[in-house]
């Protein structure tokens, strides 16, 4: 099971594999196998095939097995290892069931009037992952809390800018109706690829708008805890780099690929490592 977790994590070429992989063995198997959890609830809300009534009733079903586990045992292997890993870490119930309702939400909104509905889904889909995490790892000062939540808006914001052509022709578009109209780019230039000024001038307040995420998650994390955080810290450091490439490619996010290297990943993880270990 510990294998089919780590295969899952590896082949999803996620940052997040390669920033917890210098995490010690127990940690390392905990991380991969909630990664694992989140990903395959993910994946039944982005099969293409089936039809979103199905999808809900997937869900359902996921969500059924998940209470199976925590009160005895599910038919999946994956979940009964991931219960065993909640029991193990002290890990709160609540952002799993958060997260399975962020992927209701995923199902039932394909539109944003403003930021703030947009926080409460990047809320459910993001932060409760990262406070799955702060788990694992490890804090003394609850600000790891605030620290995992804001991260957690701050790398969904991320993937909703890299992501904005391949979720329109999915037709969800998750930037806020009201920053639309605020720019005078509307729906149908989102969903035709429209790169133009009034798309710049969005995306560049988009961008900091992350930022300030990013920024408000660095202040909120205490320095007694940092060396413990340094695989949150390291997909930090690969999310805001993506941003910078957006910025760099003049937000022509339809037509550039918004991608960080294998190798650059992992120097990314390495480097912070390293500083953590001989820093703090």
């Amino acid at each position: 099971m510990n294998d089919i977790a780590r295969e899952i994590s590896k082949k999803s070429k996620s940052s997040f594999y390669y920033a917890f992989n210098l995490l010690p063995a127990e940690q390392r198997d905990a991380m991969n196998t909630v990664y694992a959890f989140c990903r395959k609830t993910d994946d039944i809300v982005d099969e293409g095939s089936v039809a979103d009534d199905l999808k809900f009733e997937n869900l359902r079903k996921w969500r059924i097995e998940l209470e199976k586990s925590l009160n005895g045992h599910s038919e999946y292997p994956l979940i009964n290892k991931l219960s065993k890993t909640i029991q193990n870490f002290n890990i709160p119930l609540g952002p799993f069931f958060d997260l399975l309702k962020g992927m209701e939400m995923d199902l039932q909104q394909k539109r944003y009037v403003t930021f703030n509905d947009l926080q409460t889904y990047c809320y459910h889909v993001a932060s409760t992952v990262g406070l799955m995490c702060i788990e694992i790892f490890g804090y003394r000062h609850s600000s790891a809390k605030d620290f995992a939540v804001n991260l957690g808006i701050a790398l969904q914001l991320t993937n909703i800018l890299r992501d904005i052509k391949k979720d329109a022709e999915r037709g969800r578009i998750y930037l806020p109706q009201e920053d639309l109209k605020k720019f005078n780019y509307n729906e149908s230039d989102v969903l035709s690829s429209t790169y133009n000024e009034n798309f710049q001038k969005m995306m560049k307040y988009q961008v900091e708008r992350a930022k300030e995420y990013f920024n408000k998650a660095t202040a909120c994390l205490n320095k007694e805890d940092k060396k413990a955080m340094f695989a949150a810290r390291a997909m930090q450091h690969i999310y805001y780099r993506m941003l910078n490439k957006i910025v760099d490619a003049d937000y022509d996010v339809y037509n550039k690929k918004i991608k960080i290297s294998t190798a650059k990943k992992v120097g990314i993880s390495l480097g912070v490592w390293a500083k953590y270990r001989l820093v703090y």
